[in-house]
């Protein structure tokens, strides 16, 4: 990142050290600080649209564009690109038996916490929007607890 592709350098809250540190000790397992929030959308859903507000949040939200710092470093900063690429896919299984949708998302839903996040490599949360049947969905939010937590989601 040069330094005309960054909007802002900031140090890192107390709290998010000790998230760096524990997901730099540690890179073989599982983050632990991997969190995942699974949505039913059921109804006519406009996809472009949902896009667009994934990217308008994106866009507001500086701190969902962090990416973390360390090496070379005497203390970790926190990197706010002025853009990031939108973390976005599509998967269609609507081709699948209606029976196997559970245990499919189940076995994916695990799958993709197990995809560790490069905390120096923003961002660091990902959208996954399944196709289970016409008008029913799942919408999946992935993000490093290192952006936000509990007390923040809701703001």
């Amino acid at each position: 990142m040069t330094q005309h592709e960054l909007e802002d350098i900031l140090p890192l809250a107390p709290l998010q050290e000790g998230l760096l540190f524990h997901a730099l000790y540690d890179t073989d397992g599982r983050d632990v600080y991997t969190t995942q929030f699974s949505f039913r959308v059921e109804g006519p859903l406009d996809v472009p649209a949902l896009k667009a507000s994934v990217r308008a949040l994106l866009r507001r939200h500086a701190n969902l564009r962090a990416g973390f710092l360390h090496e070379g470093l005497s203390r970790p900063v926190q990197v706010i690109p002025r853009e990031v690429e939108l973390p976005w896919e599509e998967i269609d299984w609507t081709h699948l038996d209606p029976d196997a949708h559970e245990s499919s998302l189940a076995a994916w839903l695990e799958e993709d916490l197990g995809r560790r996040f490069q905390l120096d490599e923003p961002p660091l949360i990902r959208f996954t929007l399944i196709h289970l049947a016409p008008h029913d969905y799942r919408l999946i939010f992935t993000n490093h607890h290192i952006l936000l937590d509990g007390w923040s989601l809701p703001v």
